[in-house]
């Protein structure tokens, strides 16, 4: 069939919205284990899959052979399924030597996870483990990607402000629009307009409210707690570390605020993330 992308900059709320549709979909008795999230959503940088292609391990193939696979691995993903499937995505919606990160013949849509860059920018670092000063470095660059590892494939990022733009200006295709901000002020609202209006799925309120509380950041943190996250950075501690919005101003200083408002101002202001005046709004 064909792919429904979740697609998001790093650390913006993609697992969250992935949580969200394991529990609405399965309806389970207790939450579904935030480790079988990929059971929900595939991820098309899965090394297996362009392992499969190349017929070699997936070790032994390079940067420039996974960008010629990776369509070919996005259409193996939408053929595998007789519905619309689910697959998570960071890259930025682009083309790299001419191949594109995006198959649109296999492209149904997009839900775009969006976050205040100045927050995401603090779970950026303690996710990568690195430095504000080196994730604002990072959120700027136009070459940022998330290098191949011994089991996934890179992902293309670029800039915050490309990676929206990529995906929201104007959109390429059918998309529904998440704010984590939303989420966290108004579940009920964000995540009935995400499965009534976008999904077009039957209205339950008593379903959505149970898939709200069991993708909530206590569930999901306190699994981590138990069980570990297969998805946790090697640098991290943990994957779900606070979720709260406005945690940034206990933690970036003026100037590091003043640098990403720089890099980000167009984007920012074009998504609610900017008062009339130019200062955060959130």
């Amino acid at each position: 069939m064909a792919i429904l992308w979740l697609a998001s900059y790093p650390k913006s709320g993609n697992t969250w919205v992935r949580a969200f549709l394991a529990n609405l979909f399965a309806n389970p008795a207790q939450p579904v284990h935030v480790n079988q999230l990929a059971n929900f959503a595939y991820g098309d940088h899965q090394g297996l899959y362009y392992a499969r292609l190349a017929g070699r391990d997936f070790s032994t193939l390079s940067d420039e052979e996974i960008n010629r696979f990776r369509p070919q691995v996005q259409r193996q993903i939408a053929a595998a399924r007789p519905e619309t499937v689910f697959v998570k995505t960071h890259n930025a919606l682009t083309t790299l030597d001419g191949v594109p990160t995006i198959a649109p013949e296999v492209s149904a849509g997009v839900i775009y996870v969006l976050r205040n860059p100045l927050d995401l920018t603090v779970s950026y670092a303690h996710h990568y483990g690195v430095t504000l000063d080196a994730a604002i470095d990072a959120l700027g660059s136009s070459l940022n990607r998330i290098v191949t590892d011994g089991a996934t494939a890179f992902q293309f990022l670029g800039s915050w402000t490309d990676h929206v733009r990529s995906w929201l200006v104007p959109p390429p295709m059918a998309h529904h629009l998440m704010r984590y901000e939303d989420m966290i002020a108004h579940p009920a609202k964000a995540f009935g307009q995400l499965v009534n209006d976008y999904l077009k799925l039957p209205k339950d309120r008593a379903r959505l409210q149970k898939a709200i509380r069991f993708s909530s950041f206590k569930v999901l943190a306190g699994q981590e707690a138990r069980d570990g996250f297969v998805e946790r950075a090697a640098n991290a501690d943990r994957f779900f570390r606070q979720g709260r919005v406005g945690g940034w101003r206990d933690v970036l200083s003026e100037a590091q605020v003043e640098r990403l408002l720089l890099d980000h101002h167009e984007m920012m202001e074009r998504f609610g993330y900017l008062a009339p005046d130019g200062s955060p709004r959130y």
